[in-house]
C-alpha cells in the first residue's frame, strides 16, 4: 500500500516518470484525478479547478480576480452553490491528497504532497531536477513546444509553483533532506531513474 510522491522542477521529466512508473508498479497515477476530486468537493468544474492552479498566483489573475463581476462567476461554475478561492483550493487540496494516500498504492504528482504527506509511513518521496537548458529541450522534445514557448513555460512554471510552496509556508521545496531520493535528470536517462524509484518502493 505505498505511495509515491513525485516532485519536480518543471521540464524535469517528473509527469513521464509518474506515468511510467505507475504502469510498471500497476499504481493509480493521481494527476488529473486529485483536480475531479477537488472540483466535485467544491462543487464547480474541472476546468474552473485546472484554470485555477493554472494561473493562482500570476499578476494577471489576481487583476482579473478583482475585475471580474459576480454574474461571469456564475456562468463559470456548475451552479450556484459552487465557490473556489485560494483558501478552499488549499483546504481541498490537503484533504484530497490525504484520501488518495489513504487509499494506498498510487504515485502522486506533485502539488506539494511532500509535505502534506510527510508523516505518512508508507510515502516515498522523489524530488526531479535539471537546469534550465536540459528542461527546455526536453519541453521541445516531447511537448512539440518552440524554443521560446519552451523557455516561456519553464519560467512561468518555476513562478507558479513557487507561488503555491509560499502558499503553504514552505521554502526549502528543493532540499534534498525532504527526500527519498533526489534524481539528477541531467545525469540519467528516463528508464533509469525509472529502475531506481521501481527498486526503491519494492525494496
Amino acid at each position: 500500500m505505498a505511495v509515491v510522491t513525485i516532485s519536480r522542477q518543471y521540464g524535469a521529466g517528473g509527469k513521464t516518470l509518474g506515468k511510467l512508473l505507475a504502469d510498471r508498479l500497476k499504481y493509480t497515477f493521481a494527476d488529473s484525478t486529485i483536480i475531479q476530486r477537488i472540483a466535485k468537493e467544491a462543487n464547480v468544474s474541472s476546468d474552473w479547478v485546472a484554470s485555477f492552479e493554472k494561473e493562482a498566483g500570476s499578476k494577471v489573475s489576481r487583476m482579473v480576480s478583482k475585475m471580474v463581476s459576480q454574474r461571469l462567476v456564475d456562468r463559470v461554475l456548475k451552479n450556484e452553490r459552487g465557490y473556489l478561492d485560494e483558501q478552499i483550493y488549499l483546504d481541498y487540496l490537503v484533504l484530497i491528497i490525504a484520501q488518495v494516500a489513504d487509499e494506498g498504492n498510487v504515485v502522486i504528482m506533485g502539488r506539494g504532497s511532500q509535505y502534506i504527506l510527510d508523516d505518512h509511513p508508507d510515502a516515498y518521496h522523489i524530488l526531479l531536477i535539471n537546469n534550465a537548458e536540459n528542461r527546455i529541450k526536453f519541453l521541445i522534445k516531447n511537448y512539440k513546444l518552440s524554443d521560446r514557448q519552451a523557455a516561456q513555460m519553464v519560467n512561468s512554471e518555476d513562478r507558479r509553483r513557487a507561488n503555491l510552496y509560499r502558499k503553504l509556508g514552505k521554502q526549502d521545496y528543493d532540499s534534498p533532506i525532504l527526500y527519498h531520493l533526489v534524481l539528477n535528470m541531467a545525469m540519467l536517462d528516463m528508464s533509469s531513474a525509472v529502475d531506481l524509484v521501481h527498486h526503491l518502493v519494492t525494496t
